[in-house]
């Protein structure tokens, strides 16, 4: 039994639309203009990854020690969308996203590529709709070696070092979080 794979069917969509991109006329590729969509910083994945950063735990010694530090960064990921228009109704999405990366974790760069096209079913409406998929951009927290004492030093997850879960058992949970890597929007727009 053969297994899909959802990168196989994402790379060959936007092996499709760059085909699509550079196969275009070289008269049709003077009239192509790029236009800036948004810049923004911070996704889903910071936040969640900021928020690994709430509490901490005590040492033996009674020292308190805070995830916070662990958890932030000095750059927080960042992302650039942009349209390459084809035609006056179609159009090519495309971005990146930085990455971010703290003590205990890291977000992969990522690559954003999609496709737009609209039609007028009459002069007063527009109805649209678009496509992307983004590759990379996983979030990985990382582990911390941990000295018990008399019972020996292991790899463990860093906020659960401190808890009732034997220190192989902390890793378990450690996060491995994908992005949302597709989306499709239909819109339909009246004026009147």
């Amino acid at each position: 039994m053969r297994e899909k794979s959802g990168s196989r069917v994402r790379f060959g969509t936007m092996a499709l639309l760059l085909g699509a991109l550079i196969g275009a006329s070289p008269a049709a590729a003077q009239d192509m203009t790029t236009s800036l969509v948004e810049i923004h910083q911070g996704s889903p994945l910071s936040d969640r990854a900021r928020s690994l950063g709430n509490g901490g735990y005590e040492l033996q010694n009674g020292t308190f020690v805070s995830f916070n530090q662990w958890y932030r960064a000095r750059w927080v990921d960042m992302h650039v969308d942009l349209l390459t228009q084809i035609t006056e109704d179609t159009g090519i999405l495309w971005g990146f996203g930085t990455g971010e990366e703290g003590e205990k974790y890291r977000i992969e760069p990522s690559l954003k590529l999609g496709f737009v096209t609209q039609m007028h079913p009459n002069p007063n409406s527009t109805l649209s709709l678009s496509l992307t998929t983004t590759v990379g951009g996983k979030l990985t927290e990382k582990s911390c070696q941990a000295d018990y004492g008399d019972f020996g030093t292991y790899s463990v997850n860093c906020r659960l070092a401190a808890s009732q879960l034997a220190p192989e058992e902390t890793l378990k949970y450690l996060v491995n979080a994908k992005p949302e890597s597709q989306h499709i929007w239909l819109n339909y727009r009246v004026t009147f």
